[in-house]
Formats: structure tokens, sequence, C-alpha cells
């Protein structure tokens, strides 16, 4: 089996930092031969992530969000984290089109296209404490797609 190959970075929650992120994260998993769908999804689970991190975790004030990035075979574990306001009640915030930020006239889809584009997303968050995404999403390249089949 091989071994995994993990990155971390960290960066502060100033909207420009969500490009740096996007892109750091795509060239990371290039690795995995992803098609050009799949690359595309990656960078927008990261870009919503980062982006509601800055927005609503530090309400674009100061702060620090932090990734990490393991991948494992054909399976990328991604975790964002910031330590900002935290999120009162999760599964409010997840329901389509639910926004804490109507001045800003957010959609409210960010938690409904990040989990359309992953296998997995767990969401972590205390008030005060911040908030802390899990993704995992399995990259099935014609090369990998055996392991799928039925």
């Amino acid at each position: 089996m091989n071994a995994a190959n993990e990155m971390s970075i960290s960066f502060s929650a100033l909207s420009e930092n969500e490009a740096f992120a996007r892109v750091a994260v795509a060239a990371f998993v290039l690795p995995l031969n992803p098609t050009m769908e799949e690359l595309t999804e990656v960078k927008t689970i990261v870009s919503e992530a980062v982006t509601n991190s800055i927005i609503h975790g530090y309400k674009e004030g100061n702060g620090i969000i932090y990734l990490q990035c393991k991948i494992l075979g054909d399976r990328m574990e991604l975790v964002i984290e910031d330590h900002g306001v935290g999120i009162e009640d999760v599964d409010v915030v997840r329901q389509p089109l639910y926004t804490s930020r109507p001045d800003l006239e957010r959609s409210g889809m960010g938690f409904t296209i990040m989990e359309s584009f992953v296998d997995e997303l767990e969401v972590d968050s205390a008030i005060s404490r911040g908030t802390r995404l899990r993704f995992v999403k399995y990259i099935r390249t014609p090369q990998s797609a055996a392991h799928y089949e039925v």
C-alpha cells in the first residue's frame, strides 16, 4: 500500500487568499490524474469553504484559515478550519438558500454545493471556537474506475 501524501498550509482570512488555497489544493491532487470535472469540483469545494471562513467565520475580520490535504490511493481528504465565531446550528446552515449574511446578497448554496461534490462531509463547530470542515472525495479517473465497478 502506498504511503499517504500530506500537506498543510495556513493563511490570513483575506478574500484574495481564496484563489491561492484553490490553486494549492488543485496542484496537490494533480498526481491523481483527475478529470477536468473532478478538478473543478475540488477547486469549488475549497473556494466555498474558504469563502465561508472569511465571510461567516471571521466576518471579514482578522483570522487564520488552516488547510490540510491528504491523499491515499484515490482518496482525497481535505480539512479546512477556522477559529472564528462558529456555527450556532449546523443543521440550519446546511439547508439550501440559508445565509447568515443576507446583507452581502449571498446565495445560501455553499453547503449544498460542497455536499454535492464530495463523498463525505463532516462539520464540527462550536460558538466562539470556530468551524472545522472535513471532506472526503474519491477521484474516479478511468485508471481507478475498475475499483468501483459493480
